[in-house]
């Protein structure tokens, strides 16, 4: 079965960096949608940034420029380099996959805490 697990989360100030990884197994992830979700509390869970299986990217409006998502396929590890860290930044980050339709994110890691402190 697919699982993911996400790692490098914790508190950094604003204007900081972090990156972010997400390990595979069961799947494959340069053959597999990936994205990275963020949800604050009492907030809906979005999504910030997703790699296509051609390796097309999208981000959430906010995040534009600040970060980026990519893959090592020899590691079949997912990442997300988050630069230029703002307060707004804050929530659990999750890692997801998509089903092999692309229709909905099949699979979903824990979490790992980011906070921004000013």
């Amino acid at each position: 079965q697919v699982q993911l697990v996400e790692s490098g989360g914790g508190m950094v100030q604003a204007g900081g960096s972090l990156r972010l990884s997400c390990a595979a197994s069961g799947t494959i992830v340069s053959s597999t949608v990936m994205g990275w979700h963020r949800q604050a509390p009492g907030k809906q869970r979005e999504l910030v940034a997703s790699i296509s299986t051609t390796g097309i990217t999208t981000y959430g409006g906010s995040v534009k420029g600040r970060f980026t998502i990519s893959r090592d396929s020899a590691k079949n590890t997912v990442y997300l380099q988050m630069s230029s860290l703002k307060l707004e930044d804050t929530g659990v980050y999750y890692c997801a996959a998509a089903s092999a339709s692309n229709s909905w994110w099949k699979v979903w890691g824990r979490g790992t805490q980011v906070t921004v402190s000013s």
